[in-house]
């Protein structure tokens, strides 16, 4: 074989070579851009953490504990959480905080995967408080949550606002736990009530309809019984087209007058001629 084939049949080799490796990096190229779907985990929405914020502030000051949230993308390694709030504020952690002493948090950890994967998008809570509360405790408050509805799927399918849904549970879930005392529910000062207006009988409020329709049809059978007596008067008085020889109401044949005749006379056209 010569050099001129040698290299010839090696230069064939190295772009064969060279096309497998373009074809294998281009398959991981797209398999890396197109990955069946954005796994993202959403943050909540911002009127869900301001109404948040809120309660978590009034329920802190009444019981003297700090709540809070925090949302974390379980893929998004040593990244800051999706999200984060408390009774301090939207964006303001209670973990570690000098403002909060004694503190209650709830931690969602969602891990959403590509449609191509085989594995299945997951929610991971957690329940977690300062040093001088008891883990028992805040298990129960944890196992809580679940009984409540926030289940792990109710967190995969919106996590921005289960995360907050449970934060508002805490207060709730840490006086059934012994962790505070209920909040004062504030009472409305109670007004003398007005008088009610006489209602009326309750028996005509309730048969106003039946008895309307007695009395209509009261009135019907009185107009019947005018009508046919009216009409019976008429057709059954004297000389008023009643033929002669019509029976009476008694049953017997009406006397019809017959003129009177002379006396003495007979019978006409009973008597012959003499001869």
């Amino acid at each position: 074989m010569t050099a001129g084939k040698r290299a010839a049949r090696k230069k064939t080799a190295w772009v064969a070579w060279l096309a497998v490796a373009l074809v294998v990096a281009g398959c991981v190229v797209v398999g890396v851009l197109h990955t069946g779907g954005d796994t993202t985990v959403p943050a909540p929405a911002a009127d869900e953490r301001a109404d948040s914020v809120a309660i978590l502030q009034r329920s802190s000051a009444e019981q003297g504990l700090c709540y809070g949230w925090e949302l974390v993308d379980y893929y998004d390694y040593g990244a800051a959480p999706r999200n984060v709030g408390s009774n301090l504020g939207d964006g303001v952690a209670v973990e570690e905080n000098p403002a909060c002493p004694r503190w209650v948090q709830v931690t969602a950890n969602i891990g959403y995967v590509s449609e191509s994967s085989e594995s299945n998008d997951f929610a991971r809570i957690a329940v977690t408080g300062s040093p001088d509360l008891d883990s028992a405790d805040l298990r129960q408050m944890e196992s809580g949550l679940e009984r409540l509805g926030l289940t792990e799927d109710v967190f995969v399918d919106d996590p921005g606002w289960a995360v907050t849904r449970a934060a508002v549970m805490l207060p709730l879930l840490a006086v059934e736990a012994g962790l505070a005392e209920p909040a004062d529910s504030p009472v409305a000062a109670a007004a003398s009530p007005s008088p009610l207006p006489d209602a009326g009988s309750d028996y005509l409020r309730d048969r106003w309809g039946w008895l309307l329709a007695t009395v209509g049809l009261l009135l019907l059978a009185a107009l019947f019984v005018t009508v046919g007596a009216v009409q019976r008067r008429r057709t059954t008085a004297p000389g008023r087209g009643a033929a002669p020889d019509a029976p009476s109401r008694s049953g017997g044949k009406r006397r019809v007058g017959v003129p009177a005749q002379r006396a003495g006379a007979g019978a006409a056209g009973r008597t012959r001629e003499k001869a």
